[in-house]
């Protein structure tokens, strides 16, 4: 692990050539328990950080980068929906990496990201994959799932991680980088005492969706990210979205 002394921010590999950069939020008033920012980053031939973080974070991320490559080769710049701590600090990284490009959704490349990105972004069909190098990555859309649109996820083929985004947010500050520990009740518990799920018709369905790729890691955005056997923790989830 290497952590900057000043914000707390860490980052560790979780899985091979995939690194979880968090920042630490100290309780406060509006969040008691305290809370985390993730960023996934795939170092490969083409690498590819997962969630930009907020834009007044950019610093800190990108000094947690540079700890395993040079900013300047990130190559995509991917995110699971539009929304400040996805992808605040878009721009900030177009700056400093000439060769990237936004990637996400063909949703989001239309009604947010193409006008808003400095660059062009690429966009994805539902089930489109992209090799990296050693890594292969493919887009899962799931709308409103569990909020925005545009929502997707992306999943690594040779990791077998599930970058889930907004899925199992944990509260509190201080997280392992990796847990088997149970997230489903702590993240239920935020889900709560925060209603920020879209309450779609469709989210059986797109749980299913998520659950037949197998993951054996959840790369959250918020926590610990999740090692065991993603399918079932997936489906324990879509048993608790469903209507009673």
């Amino acid at each position: 692990m290497s952590a900057d002394s000043e914000t707390g921010t860490s980052i560790d590999e979780i899985a091979d050539g995939i690194y979880r950069i968090s920042t630490p939020v100290a309780p406060s008033d509006d969040l008691p328990t305290g809370f985390s920012f993730n960023q996934y980053l795939i170092d490969d031939q083409k690498p590819l950080l997962y969630h930009t973080g907020l834009r007044q974070l950019f610093p800190v991320t990108r000094a947690a980068i540079e700890r395993v490559m040079p900013i300047d080769k990130l190559r995509y710049i991917a995110f699971s929906h539009f929304e400040a701590d996805e992808c605040g600090a878009l721009n900030e990284f177009l700056a400093v990496s000439p060769n990237s490009e936004p990637l996400c959704g063909d949703v989001a490349a239309m009604v947010s990201v193409g006008d808003m990105a400095d660059r062009p972004p690429r966009a994805m069909a539902d089930g489109e994959s992209i090799d990296l190098g050693r890594h292969r990555v493919t887009w899962i859309a799931t709308p409103h799932l569990p909020h925005a649109w545009e929502c997707g996820h992306m999943f690594e083929h040779s990791t077998r991680t599930l970058f889930c985004g907004d899925l199992f947010t944990q509260p509190g500050d201080m997280h392992p980088p990796v847990t088997e520990d149970d997230v489903l009740e702590s993240s239920e518990a935020m889900r709560g005492a925060v209603d920020y799920y879209s309450h779609t018709k469709d989210s059986a369905a797109l749980i299913d969706k998520l659950a037949a790729f197998e993951p054996a890691m959840l790369a959250c955005m918020h926590g610990s990210a999740w090692r065991g056997d993603g399918a079932n923790l997936l489906r324990a989830l879509g048993e608790r979205l469903s209507p009673n």
